[in-house]
């Protein structure tokens, strides 16, 4: 697993992989590895000949707040092939004006509760995949809206790369992991669990036949509000492949839903399937 900072140096490794003939695969991890990435890198070996593990640092010095050691260290019994991590001066240059607007998707709840950030997020996928122009980008379903962004990007753009939508990475208590776990107290830790006890509600009602989006919405939000620690920011039953709001559980849908753990923001989702006349919930 070789360690890259700069764009040219990681565009020159990733077009000699290609040129030999390689499948490349990029994880674009944002800022630090945690258990959810390590499951997207597992699912790009499967597929990939050469993966690229993107981190961004955050400053013009660097990945400072984490280390690199760290991220390394969890590769290295994954030989993931090239870990980027260049400074923000380096992958924004100073004069840096252009970003991805995927306008109606990022209006909606991420792009509310986080002004900016999903389009932050959609133009550091086009760079990473102008940089190293992979066959598949790897996300994870935690990240729900964002994949759903990056395939319209995809489409609307006319890029090469294929968007693979990888499972979520549970805690043996169903949290769902995430950097900002490390952020919850002792406490905090213990009431998070509720976002995975609330999807669960809705599971049952889908099993004992609901369909409309309301009761499985308002059955979340019970759940949520029972939590002391939590507060809420949205729960909403959406389309999967739209975000537009869902009235009632056709085709394929997510329940989606954001709440507050003390002063940490976590969210957490549930795909919601239509398959041969059944409904099949996937946590």
């Amino acid at each position: 697993m070789e360690l890259i900072h700069t764009v040219d140096w990681m565009k020159q490794l990733a077009r000699q992989a290609r040129e030999e003939g390689g499948i490349v695969g990029l994880v674009p991890a944002g800022d630090g590895l945690h258990a959810g990435h390590l499951g997207m890198v597992r699912a790009a070996q499967r597929e990939c000949s050469a993966v690229v593990v993107s981190v961004l640092g955050d400053s013009e010095q660097g990945h400072s707040g984490r280390s690199l050691d760290a991220d390394r260290a969890a590769l290295e019994s994954l030989p993931a092939g090239y870990l980027f991590a260049p400074s923000a001066g380096e992958f924004y240059p100073p004069d840096f004006q252009t970003s991805v607007v995927v306008s109606e998707i990022a209006e909606r709840l991420e792009g509310r509760s986080r002004p900016g950030h999903l389009r932050a997020a959609a133009t550091a996928a086009l760079k990473l995949c102008s940089i190293v122009q992979p066959a598949f980008v790897y996300i994870g379903r935690k990240q729900a809206q964002q994949a759903c962004i990056f395939r319209r990007m995809a489409r609307d753009l006319n890029l090469d790369a294929g968007i693979v939508v990888c499972p979520i990475v549970r805690e043996p208590d169903g949290l769902a992991a995430g950097s900002r776990n490390a952020r919850l107290s002792d406490e905090e830790r213990r009431a998070a669990p509720v976002l995975h006890r609330a999807l669960t509600a809705a599971q049952e009602r889908v099993a004992r036949g609901e369909r409309m989006a309301e009761p499985l919405a308002e059955e979340m939000r019970r759940v949520l509000v029972a939590e002391p620690l939590a507060t809420v920011d949205y729960v909403e039953i959406v389309d999967a492949d739209t975000f537009d709001p869902a009235p009632r559980l056709r085709g394929s849908c997510l329940a989606v839903l954001a709440a507050f753990i003390g002063s940490t923001r976590l969210t957490d989702n549930m795909l919601i399937e239509e398959r041969s006349g059944r409904v099949i919930c996937t946590i």
